[in-house]
């Protein structure tokens, strides 16, 4: 009794978040009756002035408009904190420039390469599991941590190409991250599912390995299949099955601060408004009530 007492109060200080890029009044408006935080992806609501990235001040001024009544995160794409070459340096001028407007809880990239030999590859490649790559990953983890002093978080991606030779496990990789740089991680319960779904991975074994005091952040979302293979592209409500493997985590830890559901701006038209908000309140109902 007393462990399913503990189990619920922690849920009941879970926030819950979505995405919102600006440029809707209406859902703005909805959004904020039903969620705590928003999720911010700098990259998503940049423009280039003079051949520089940066975020769009009518945006921004959104967001300071909600700021008596939202808690804010960030969560970047297009860092490609995992390139052997370099990183995207633009991508934290664009995070300067966030942090200077808005408040930010934590901020968060994606565990990925999204650059080779400096050419932008359009979606996200998982990273090789070695000690190279940790040993990479460290130094920059570290460089953003001083940067900035704020908690940073890192979210696993889904496999899109064969697995090459690894030194670590799933989990192990994740957990000698952290153990290493301190940062904490974000799992996204959709994207287990597509890595299930596309070639059998073990998602049980590897939240039982993974180190889930480290989890900060829950992700959940809905996509599609396309010539046999699942989508990591956010464009529909969250299965019923995201939605279980999501409380799964939620109660095997007390370290999750947030619920966020993901899904993209060019979504919207095909969802609806009224569908996003539906599902904003079927995910609190659900999960953190």
């Amino acid at each position: 009794m007393r462990a399913a007492l503990v189990a619920l109060a922690c849920l009941l200080m879970v926030l819950l978040a979505t995405t919102y890029e600006g440029d809707s009044p209406e859902l703005r408006a909805g959004i904020m009756e039903v969620v705590d935080a928003i999720e911010i992806a700098p990259d998503t609501i940049a423009t280039t002035v003079g051949g520089h990235p940066e975020l769009r001040g009518d945006v921004l001024e959104e967001y300071e408009s909600m700021a008596s009544r939202m808690r804010f995160v960030a969560h970047g794409v297009g860092l490609s904190i995992g390139s052997y070459d370099n990183w995207n340096s633009d991508y934290l001028g664009l995070l300067d420039q966030l942090m200077e407007r808005v408040e930010l809880d934590w901020h968060s990239e994606h565990l990925a390469c999204t650059t080779v030999d400096g050419e932008n590859l359009g979606t996200m490649l998982a990273m090789p599991r070695t000690r190279e790559s940790l040993d990479l990953l460290y130094e920059r983890v570290d460089r953003i941590q001083t940067r900035y002093r704020k908690e940073f978080l890192l979210e696993h991606v889904i496999r899109l190409l064969p697995e090459p030779e690894a030194e670590f496990t799933d989990a192990g990789f994740l957990n000698e991250l952290v153990r290493r740089s301190g940062c904490g991680l974000i799992i996204d319960a959709y994207n287990l599912e597509c890595d299930r779904f596309n070639y059998g991975f073990d998602v049980q074994g590897f939240l039982s390995e993974l180190n889930l005091d480290a989890v900060r952040e829950i992700h959940v979302a809905g996509g599609s299949t396309q010539a046999g293979f699942q989508l990591d592209i956010h464009s529909r409500v969250t299965a019923d099955s995201t939605l279980e493997l999501a409380r799964a985590i939620l109660t095997s830890t007390s370290n999750v601060r947030m619920l966020t559901y993901e899904f993209l701006r060019e979504a919207i038209p095909s969802l609806g408004v009224d569908a996003i908000i539906a599902e904003l309140k079927r995910i609190r109902g659900a999960l953190l009530s």
